[in-house]
């Protein structure tokens, strides 16, 4: 019989799961217990019941054939099996108890930092701690590329997919670098480089940091929501969960692959205030409308808030959200909301210093002023700046933008523009209606009448039509 001490905390951790959850646990574990295949099956229900590593690998239920990668299962498979149970001698079993298993869920499922570390450590390294940086590099780009892998195989990109995204692969390694740029020692330094991947870490800062990154916590929950298949449907999925990629609109068939990868995708939009992180609507690209500031403009003023990302020509990637609909106006825009960012070569996001307000900032067609988008910094001296002499874009930041604390972002502090992209987030405004649709040329009818009497013809005339919201519901 189980000791008292042991049936108390299978049945506290048990009782952190409702009912129908419990039952989801149960049907997993019985699925996977019976598909152990070993000689000793047919007397199972006389001996107790476990699940192996075998049982694991193989998923022989047929709605979960290869949901996730080896590496992440072995991880999983670890974890599990680190939970010492009383009375029982740690570590010598090679199978998984039924006790085993739900402490485990229960855990990473409904645990704070602490009930969650030691699992962690165990996935991380068979043996616990202390780690060195190298290993927890490692899990890190595992866990990243377990959540791409099972959201892509469950279909819950919500419209996104590795074909209409940049490549994975080098997203991975982006976002596990920052998250892992969050690891301090005991004194508050924080190691870089090689010098990370060096350096030994020891229970309590690795706790401290699963505490301060929520997104590892959230990412084991994806896993073992999508990869096992359990609860993942039911209703105490946190925002954070269900906002984890925006649901997409406006790219599907339209043959150009976003500028953006998954991980990007998830790391930025962790950042946008919580009521914007549902929806990503493309308003702008480059490679469909065209290379012109008038397009542009005609494409994103009064949407809403958007995101601008941007290619250089020597590959660097990054951008702004912009917490306002753009407005063409000689005067600075938006609140501290705002960010810039870059996706390629390192991920991360750069907020509001304090310093001044000059958040955004789009001018076209005057003469007194610049002509061109901006964000942060000043005049001439932007974070983020594209010319409206299309094409023509810098990233002054000597050492650092002052309203965003941002280094340069691109390549040379004066780019050349490869590509650019502009995603309106969240409900698109009620202003920005099918009605009364307006270009920049409506909004401005000096900039107009200074067109006509340069007998300029309006380009934008003919090309005014929005991406439909409808066409690409998933």
């Amino acid at each position: 019989k189980m000791g008292n001490a042991e049936s108390n905390a299978y049945q506290n951790h048990l009782s952190k799961f409702l009912p129908e959850e419990q039952s989801d646990i149960d049907g997993l574990f019985n699925t996977l217990s019976g598909s152990s295949g070993s000689a000793g099956a047919k007397h199972a229900k006389a001996a107790k019941k476990t699940v192996t590593l075998a049982a694991l690998q193989a998923r022989q239920s047929a709605h979960t054939r290869e949901p996730l990668p080896e590496p992440m299962t072995l991880r999983l498979y670890n974890g599990m099996k680190s939970i010492d149970l009383p009375g029982k001698s740690s570590g010598l079993s090679e199978q998984i108890a039924k006790e085993q298993f739900v402490i485990f869920m229960s855990n990473l499922l409904k645990g704070n930092a602490d009930e969650k570390i030691s699992i962690i450590m165990r996935m991380i390294s068979k043996t616990g701690g202390p780690l060195k940086g190298k290993q927890i590099q490692e899990f890190t780009e595992d866990l990243i590329t377990s959540v791409v892998h099972v959201l892509s195989y469950r279909k819950e990109l919500k419209g996104w997919s590795l074909e209409n995204t940049r490549d994975s692969s080098n997203g991975v390694k982006a976002l596990a670098s920052e998250l892992l740029s969050e690891l301090k020692l005991p004194d508050g330094t924080k190691p870089v480089g090689s010098q990370l991947l060096e350096t030994t870490f020891d229970r309590s800062v690795i706790e401290d940091w699963v505490y301060r990154v929520p997104q590892i916590s959230i990412f084991l929950s994806v896993v073992i929501r999508q990869g096992l298949h359990v609860l993942h449907s039911l209703p105490d999925q946190t925002n954070d969960i269900l906002n984890l990629v925006p649901h997409c609109k406006g790219i599907k068939g339209k043959g150009v692959a976003s500028l953006f990868d998954i991980p990007a995708i998830i790391y930025i939009n962790s950042h946008l205030p919580a009521e914007l992180q549902h929806k990503w609507q493309l308003l702008f690209s480059s490679r469909l409308h065209g290379e012109s500031f008038s397009q542009l403009c005609a494409h994103i003023v009064n949407k809403g808030p958007c995101i601008v990302i941007l290619r250089d020509v020597d590959g660097f990637l990054f951008g702004g959200f912009a917490s306002h609909s753009w407005e063409v106006k000689p005067q600075f825009q938006g609140d501290n909301r705002c960010f810039l960012f870059s996706v390629f070569p390192t991920l991360a996001v750069y907020t509001y210093t304090g310093y001044n307000d000059h958040y955004m900032y789009l001018n076209h067609g005057q003469q007194t002023m610049p002509n061109g988008l901006g964000m942060g910094g000043q005049h001439g001296y932007f974070g983020l700046w594209i010319d409206s002499d299309y094409g023509k874009g810098h990233s002054k930041a000597k050492p650092r933008c002052t309203t965003y604390n941002s280094p340069q972002l691109s390549a040379k502090e004066d780019f050349t523009l490869d590509a650019m992209e502009v995603w309106a987030v969240g409900d698109t405004p009620e202003s920005a209606g099918r009605k009364g649709k307006k270009s920049i040329l409506d909004v401005d009818p000096q900039a107009q009448a200074l067109l006509e009497m340069a007998g300029k013809s309006r380009q934008s005339e003919g090309l005014r039509e929005p991406i439909g919201e409808d066409e690409d519901d998933d």
